[in-house]
């Protein structure tokens, strides 16, 4: 059996985020920016609530690129930042022995978030995809391209080498999958109101109206419980 029938789990699965940095971001026309950092965000804050390992590398950061999204390190602040020269992270010692470090213990599942997807997404996907027997499960909506023909073609690119395509929300879903899991659920839901746009938008919804929660509003005041319920 394909080992890519297989769902991400908590325990399956390593994030890498590549070169989320200003310039980087500069030069994204795949996707509108803030989207892009909204989705960054939000899939750091999953790998966080399921205790997923995270690598996060740079690539000239002094002298070209800026520093990391502050947003991504708040959420990881005391990890590793692994700067490099090579476009191809993998290219790098460093970052081949953090996800060796983490495929050890039997994540050798690979979620990739990275600018840009043409060049340091595809580059680093083929060349570990060659080197090793991980799976890379390339996020696009948390990833960009400098045009949206080049973010299109390299995901083709990737996905004709084996590359698993995937969205952050999905990834955090899949993560979940079960909704009696309990002691992730509130932070999930939390998270999905905070990022997931019209899906967070019916959490709340559903919370306040059908099941008349605690965070009611009326005329622009908090009026707490529905009493009717």
């Amino acid at each position: 059996m394909s080992s890519k029938l297989q769902v991400l789990t908590p325990q399956n699965s390593q994030i890498i985020f590549i070169d989320q940095q200003p310039q980087m971001a500069f030069g994204v026309q795949s996707i509108d920016r803030q989207v892009l950092k909204n989705n960054v965000v939000g899939l750091a804050k999953a790998a966080r609530i399921f205790n997923i390992p995270t690598t996060i590398t740079t690539v000239e950061t002094d002298s070209f690129s800026g520093n990391t999204f502050p947003e991504l390190l708040a959420v990881v602040p005391d990890n590793d930042i692994l700067e490099r020269t090579s476009m191809n992270s993998w290219d790098d010692q460093n970052v081949r022995d953090a996800l060796a470090k983490h495929a050890a213990d039997g994540r050798k599942k690979i979620v990739v978030a990275g600018l840009w997807t043409e060049v340091c997404n595809t580059t680093f996907a083929l060349s570990c995809m060659s080197d090793t027997d991980y799976e890379i499960y390339m996020v696009a909506d948390a990833s960009g391209g400098t045009s949206v023909d080049a973010h299109k073609y390299a995901m083709d690119r990737m996905v004709q080498a084996g590359v698993v395509p995937v969205t952050w929300q999905q990834v955090l879903l899949e993560w979940q999958r079960d909704w009696a899991r309990k002691e992730t659920y509130d932070a999930v839901t939390s998270l999905v109101k905070e990022h997931s746009g019209a899906y967070g938008m019916g959490i709340d919804y559903a919370v306040t109206h059908v099941h008349g929660g605690a965070e009611r509003v009326k005329h622009g005041k908090r009026i707490g419980p529905n009493p009717a319920k």
